[in-house]
């Protein structure tokens, strides 16, 4: 097994620096950079984008600046700009500072914000926590035994109605949801319930202990709600179709010739097994809801976290935080795809990796 995380390991050097050679080459032919974006504020066009897309301005003749948005400003002025923002430099020779600097976790700082992209990211990162671990394991935990439930009575009614509803829920949108949650409880149009903005309450740090944990779970209440729903319809049809396939074993049928009860089969036998594909999916799933957050739900909520982040970093080309955020959210995902592996092995060791290697 070690020689086979060793061969992981050493993948996911030339896996990474290939996620940023795609990236960093595809921002090159994008319109609108960071200085664009500068010059076009200073010259009062607000957007860039509006300058790119209704051809008001037009690019200046050879000699000049080609920037949009450059138009009556001094070239020592944006030529000071280029080599602030290391723009005077060759592409490759940026590239390559700028993996040196993220193989030492220098992310830089961020164009636009005065902090560096570390300090940038662990602000927004407690929002990301609360809606990745808590929706990851509350769809766990009503999925699984309810999953188990509708294997037992497969074909039953208590099946089909069940089947319905999670078919309901996960053909509703999640940011759908939000709003009739919104509108429902949070003083949309009907009760004032839960609060509508923030992940804590103003003076928060003054509460006690006890008013602190019922302040913060009153108000994820409605986005963790929200961004479970599509998660927890499939984990529940995903644990019912393997536990279907495993009480259709041989081993169940004499287990049960044996007289053992059906608790015991289903738990000490069966669970194991079925269980196998679900809950080594649990890290890469968790990653998936922490990264991958949705962005409408965060803003629906007035929430601050990485998805709102990545987009704003985005539309203003923010480089630093573009790539900074990039190099590390793919770096970890390498490391939970490694992390996935082992987890089957832990549930099941007659998992072999390095066998089939």
């Amino acid at each position: 097994m070690g020689a086979y995380i060793l061969r992981r390991l050493l993948l996911v050097i030339p896996t990474l620096l290939g996620i940023m050679i795609i990236n960093f080459t595809l921002t090159q032919f994008v319109p609108g950079g960071p200085i664009e974006q500068i010059l076009a504020r200073m010259e009062g066009g607000g957007d860039v984008f509006e300058g790119i897309s209704g051809g008001s301005s037009e690019v200046l003749q050879s000699g000049e600046s080609d920037y949009i948005g450059a138009q009556g400003l001094p070239p020592e002025f944006i030529a000071e700009l280029e080599r602030e923002f290391g723009f005077d430099k060759p592409p490759l020779e940026r590239f390559l500072n700028m993996m040196w600097n993220y193989m030492r976790f220098d992310f830089g700082e961020s164009y636009f914000r005065n902090i560096s992209v570390l300090d940038l990211v662990l602000e927004k990162m407690p929002v990301s926590i609360t809606l990745g671990l808590w929706s990851t394991l509350i769809a766990y935990m009503i999925s699984i035994p309810l999953g188990i439930r509708k294997a037992v009575r497969d074909g039953s009614s208590f099946d089909t109605w069940t089947s319905g509803a999670i078919i309901v829920g996960y053909a509703i949108p999640g940011f759908l949801f939000a709003i009739l949650l919104i509108v429902l409880f949070a003083g949309g149009s009907y009760w004032r319930i839960f609060p509508l903005r923030g992940l804590v309450s103003d003076g928060w740090e003054d509460f006690g202990l006890i008013h602190k944990i019922l302040d913060y779970f009153w108000h994820i209440a409605l986005p963790v709600f929200a961004s479970t729903i599509a998660a927890f319809a499939t984990l529940t049809l995903l644990t019912k179709n393997s536990f279907l396939d495993e009480i259709k074993k041989q081993y169940v049928m004499t287990a049960k010739a044996k007289g053992l009860g059906e608790r015991r089969i289903l738990y000490g036998h069966v669970f194991r097994n079925a269980m196998l594909i679900v809950i080594s999916g649990f890290p890469a799933l968790f990653i998936g809801v922490f990264f991958g957050g949705s962005l409408i739900i965060e803003t629906l909520f007035s929430l601050d976290g990485l998805g709102r982040l990545g987009f704003e970093a985005a539309v203003a080309r923010d480089y630093p935080v573009v790539f900074g955020t990039l190099f590390a959210f793919s770096l970890i995902g390498l490391v939970v795809g490694i992390l996935t592996d082992l987890t089957y092995v832990l549930i099941d060791p007659r998992i072999d990796f390095e066998a089939r290697g």
